[in-house]
């Protein structure tokens, strides 16, 4: 230690001390906050990437209070400096921001970066290193192979957060003194992006095919694959989406007690792979939506936009988030009608659209019932105060009745009596919805509902019992003849 104590130690920022790339975090953010600027800004490459990170740290720097960290290493960085030893930030990153994160951690008594002009990168990071040291001994902790040519000319290289690839290389070119937390095998980051697609959203993609079962047409090949085909394009429409939504609420996600833990939130999925996910998603969407017809790509593209919207304004609007979330379901279902060219009925879609209305509602009152748990005032990012959850819940459970109530009109109408073998089932099939709605409120209320209403339905049992049950309902109602 003695030894170590004479040699500075020069510490890599991205990737390194913070498991995230600040400059995709710059850009995720400024996105958020400006979206226009930030595609605008992108033309400072121009000028150099330290001319682009200049721009986008100015326009959108992320929060670096709560940006994840390598807690390992910066432990043994804090053993470091109070042994004695002389710490320096050599990074890639901007300057404005490096100094920021430096001050958030606390162990580093210099900062080399960026500043908007020259990139400390590679070559340029090392001169600046040789020039800091005075051609003294020095060791270097990195993670990237551009960080290769240092650890070859540093005394020692620690390695940190690095592809096997990346430490094979720093073991044959130096002396490797330590190495924190290896990059995860491809089986693990190909099961944490399978998690981060949110396979289990799938489900509501599942309205698609509502149009094709509420006309009894199930026995038409055509018509069973185009509805196949919709649903695979809006689930992956989806995923696109929920991966872009991650990028944009990161800040807000690492303050949540549990959405922190989500794969971008938590640095265990790069944002700038996130942000290539979500296109290769979206390409791959709208080339199968042009396989089922026109119009079915218009409703997806509707659902994109509308997504989007989502993402980068609406979320944070009192009522119109719930506007467009109930949006995002129906949307589904008019899709069905578009991809099989069956009419979505009025019934239907006044149904859809109370019911999603009030799941929507459903979700935000139990963000605040947490809130109000955690005696917070209000959910960052969004536009509400623990303070709005009487009128939101009193608009939800009415609106739950709403779409009770056109379900019952749905039923009494004589076209439906004709069309189904044992109408009269289509009632139990009104009082089970009702015993399940009224569940997921009282659970609100009481606390257990989940950030999303799906989960808790998938999670809870009485909820998947009746949701069996129903089902089972409806098949009754639509082929058993019973007597009346």
């Amino acid at each position: 230690m003695s030894a170590d104590r004479e040699v500075p130690l020069y510490v890599d920022l991205d990737g390194s001390v913070v498991r995230t790339d600040t400059l995709w975090e710059s850009f995720a953010s400024a996105l958020r906050r400006h979206p226009l600027r930030a595609f605008v800004a992108l033309f400072a490459l121009a000028s150099g990437r330290a001319a682009l990170k200049r721009r986008l740290a100015d326009l959108g720097a992320p929060d670096v209070e709560v940006l994840p960290l390598h807690e390992t290493l910066v432990a043994w960085l804090r053993e470091q400096r109070a042994g004695g030893r002389h710490v320096v930030l050599a990074t890639a990153a901007d300057r404005v921001l490096a100094r920021s994160i430096a001050d958030r951690v606390g162990v580093f008594d210099e900062v080399l970066a960026s500043d908007g002009r020259h990139n400390l990168k590679g070559r340029n990071k090392l001169a600046a290193i040789r020039d800091d040291a005075a051609g003294a001994p020095f060791d270097y902790c990195g993670n990237g192979p551009e960080d290769v040519a240092i650890f070859a000319a540093a005394r020692r290289a620690i390695v940190v957060g690095a592809p096997q690839r990346v430490l094979r290389e720093a073991r044959r070119h130096a002396e490797v003194a330590a190495v924190f937390e290896p990059k995860p095998t491809w089986r693990q980051r190909l099961r944490t992006w399978f998690w981060a697609l949110r396979p289990h959203q799938w489900l509501k993609n599942l309205l698609v095919l509502f149009p094709l079962l509420a006309s009894f047409r199930v026995d038409e090949p055509l018509l069973v694959r185009d509805a196949f085909l919709a649903f695979v394009s809006f689930s992956l429409a989806a995923s696109s989406g929920y991966l872009l939504n991650d990028l944009l609420d990161l800040a807000a996600d690492r303050r949540h007690p549990r959405k922190r833990e989500r794969a971008f939130a938590a640095g265990r999925l790069s944002v700038r792979s996130g942000f290539a996910g979500s296109a290769a998603l979206l390409v791959a969407s709208l080339a199968i939506a042009w396989v089922v017809g026109e119009r079915f790509v218009a409703t997806v593209l509707l659902y994109l936009g509308m997504t989007a919207a989502y993402s980068g304004l609406t979320k944070r609007l009192a009522l119109f988030d719930v506007a467009t979330l109930a949006g995002l379901y129906t949307v589904r279902v008019l899709a069905g009608g578009a991809a099989t060219g069956i009419a979505v009925s009025f019934w239907l879609l006044a149904f859809s659209v109370f019911l999603f209305f009030s799941l929507a509602l459903l979700k935000r009152c139990g963000e605040l019932v947490a809130q109000l748990e955690r005696e917070e005032d209000t959910g960052k990012g969004r536009g509400y105060s623990v303070g709005d959850l009487p009128v939101l819940q009193s608009l939800g459970i009415a609106t739950s009745c709403a779409a009770l109530v056109v379900l019952a009109l749905y039923v009494q109408d004589p076209e439906v009596t004709r069309r189904y073998a044992s109408p009269q089932i289509l009632w139990l099939m009104l009082f089970g919805i009702l015993v399940w709605l009224g569940r997921l409120w009282l659970d609100t209320a009481r606390g257990r509902m989940h950030d999303d209403p799906l989960v808790y339905a998938l999670r809870d049992r009485g909820s998947r019992w009746l949701m069996g049950a129903l089902l089972a309902l409806f098949g009754i109602a639509a082929v058993v003849g019973l007597p009346r």
